[in-house]
């Protein structure tokens, strides 16, 4: 399974965390017998034997009771008894959101995803989903920009990044119709390389820069839910200018179109330069976004192909496309910056 990536990150350590083979060993101490001194009674009295033998039976009826109740407790709530099981997941609350730069790599969950569970074994299985998950800033006035300019460059971006990387009909390899009419049509490079690119793409002409696409004769989503997981920053640009930056993880689960086999997941990350500018100081069309610097990391698609979809690869399945010359990268990664974009490399995804 590969992923588009920049260079190495020195913080990248592959094989942290649980489960990278520590052994732990376990031992038990035994407590030798005292010695008896010579004709120590070695048998209790009998007023002895009389109270061992209700202790004894308080302490059966006991124990038996524990085990009833504790076995009526796991029916109720079978979660308390999983909870403990190896490798089960007990903490699966949603995580707040995103504000600042994570300072390290998510941890790694243990599982296999399934049909009913897409998303197990990956730190996603605790974002948030969908549209919801991309928040937007509270707005205020910069640049010479008013707080309602500001809000609305931050609404326009968010249903850019929904336009290209949630919409259902786009995943499965429509146009993303929607999300182009948010573009500026007086912006001379944006809007007509991506109707190029969408029309006969190729490795300069690639639609994939901005857009999330799986071929449908090849895959289907696994359920209706993609994960989410980022953050949204504005700034003053030049006067008369609102900037946003836009940095967020998609994490998208998949099956074969034909319905076989396991779940395997493709992540995304795009990190997205968008402003809005005040029409009386710059040659622009009112209410549209013009696009900046954009650059994105894939992990678990097929090296350099370039047909306008991404191509996921399965365990269960060979592996398509070029072979992988980058380095191996956590697609989770979330505290690394993606920099400038990269050099085209095709790296090993560490996990999807």
């Amino acid at each position: 399974m590969n992923t588009v990536i920049p260079p190495e990150h020195p913080d990248d350590r592959p094989g942290e965390g649980p489960g990278t083979g520590r052994r732990r060993r376990w031992r038990r101490k035994r407590t030798p017998e005292p010695a008896l001194p010579p004709g120590w009674r070695t048998g209790p009295a009998w007023q002895e034997m009389n109270g061992r033998r209700n202790r004894l039976r308080t302490v059966r009826t006991v124990s038996v009771l524990a085990l009833v109740a504790g076995a009526a407790l796991a029916l109720v709530r079978p979660s308390l008894l999983l909870d403990r099981l190896p490798g089960h997941q007990a903490d699966a609350s949603p995580l707040p959101a995103e504000t600042a730069r994570p300072n390290a790599a998510p941890v790694a969950r243990a599982g296999l995803p399934d049909r009913a569970h897409p998303f197990r074994g990956s730190p996603a299985e605790r974002w948030a989903s969908g549209a919801d998950a991309i928040e937007l800033p509270e707005a205020k006035a910069v640049g010479g920009m008013s707080k309602a300019d500001v809000a609305l460059a931050l609404r326009l971006t968010k249903e850019f990044l929904v336009g290209t990387n949630l919409d259902p009909a786009v995943l499965r390899g429509g146009q993303p119709t929607a999300a182009m009419a948010l573009l500026d049509p007086k912006d001379p490079d944006t809007l007509p390389e991506l109707r190029r690119a969408l029309r006969d793409p190729d490795e300069r002409h690639d639609p994939l820069d901005l857009v999330s696409r799986f071929d449908p004769d090849e895959v289907a989503p696994a359920g209706d839910v993609v994960r989410v997981r980022g953050r949204m920053t504005f700034g003053a640009g030049k006067q008369g200018e609102v900037r946003v930056h836009a940095d967020y993880t998609f994490v998208y689960p998949l099956v074969r179109a034909d319905g076989d086999g396991s779940v395997t997941r493709t992540i995304v990350r795009r990190d997205v330069k968008a402003s809005l500018m005040d029409p009386a100081r710059w040659l622009v069309t009112r209410g549209k976004l013009n696009l900046g610097w954009r650059t994105s990391e894939v992990g678990n698609t097929a090296c350099k192909v370039y047909d306008g979809y991404y191509h996921p690869e399965f365990e269960d399945g060979a592996h398509s496309g070029a072979s992988a010359d980058g380095p191996a990268v956590d697609p989770y990664d979330r505290h690394r910056s993606l920099g400038m974009p990269g050099d085209g490399r095709c790296g090993t995804t560490t996990r999807t």
